[in-house]
């Protein structure tokens, strides 16, 4: 196969997995209607686990105590933060712009690399940061000069989402990028599942629409875009695949409007646009590099 139907091939999987991404925000509304918020999300990723540890067992029985002991860390970080943004799912009036609040996490990425690691971040992140600032304060002025909860919980998942990337980045370089997902998966069922039972009152039943909910999250919305997204990103650059999947909330939106018939204001469109926009930036070296090289293949060429 040729470069370019390589690049071609990984940009039509990297555009999938966002579709998928974007829909898995619909199908865990829809099973919010008939589960309480953490039993769904443990048993989702549960599910996720148990069946990527079936595409992983040689390599899981491969990893030493240092492995698995990265591999908890870095799940209980992923169950902290899927804690909070099942929560914020569970209370937001609005998934397009929440979305966009949820994608503030690659703003803050940089910004915890400094704080934690010593790391000096481009200067493209301190021209970023104020957007995305400013684009978070539209979406809660939208609201009549307040913040409603569901912001909160997105917003604290955001941060926790940034820390759980830096510390994938330096804790865990040595752990195959598969089994880092399974443990990930696993722990956040194995942790989630038992503060469900202790603190939620769960369903005697459960309808069957909200299982097969359940099931388009756990398999399609999860397992699925997981692997795609894999393979995507095997057969390309980084740089390139992370321009790819900030297309996430722009799809959540487009989904969440048909789905649900949701509108936006004014306002909210400009909170919205902003976030956007200091995703953009924050990832602008990248960008310039990918602008770059097509220039000089078209020059090439």
């Amino acid at each position: 196969m040729s470069t370019q139907a390589h690049h071609l091939k990984a940009d039509l999987l990297l555009v999938l997995t966002t579709l998928i991404a974007a829909a898995g925000w619909i199908f865990s509304k829809e099973a919010l209607g008939g589960l309480p918020p953490l039993l769904f999300v443990g048993t989702r990723f549960l599910i996720a686990g148990l069946v990527l540890a079936a595409f992983s067992v040689a390599q899981l029985r491969a990893l030493d105590r240092r492995g698995y002991g990265s591999g908890l860390l870095v799940g209980a970080l992923f169950a902290a933060a899927m804690t909070l943004w099942i929560l914020g799912l569970q209370h937001t009036r609005h998934i397009g712009e929440s979305s966009f609040i949820a994608s503030l996490g690659i703003v803050l990425v940089p910004v915890f690399a400094r704080l934690f690691f010593g790391e000096r971040p481009p200067a493209t992140t301190w021209a970023a940061l104020p957007l995305a600032l400013a684009g978070f304060a539209c979406l809660s002025l939208a609201h009549g000069f307040r913040v409603e909860p569901g912001q909160w919980f997105f917003l604290g998942a955001a941060v926790v989402f940034a820390l759980l990337f830096n510390v994938n980045s330096h804790v865990v370089r040595n752990v195959p990028v598969l089994v880092l997902s399974t443990l990930q998966m696993l722990v956040v069922g194995l942790l989630v599942l038992p503060i469900a039972l202790w603190f939620e009152r769960w369903p005697d039943q459960v309808a069957g629409p909200v299982l097969g909910w359940l099931a388009a999250s756990a398999l399609i919305a999860t397992t699925l875009r997981f692997l795609l997204q894999l393979h995507g990103q095997s057969l390309t650059t980084p740089s390139h695949a992370a321009i790819i999947l900030m297309l996430e909330p722009v799809w959540t939106a487009i989904l969440a409007a048909w789905w649900f018939a949701e509108t936006m204001t004014a306002l909210q469109l400009v909170g919205c646009t902003l976030i956007f926009a200091a995703l953009l930036i924050s990832r602008w070296s990248w960008m310039r590099g990918l602008f770059r090289a097509w220039f000089e293949a078209r020059a090439s060429g």
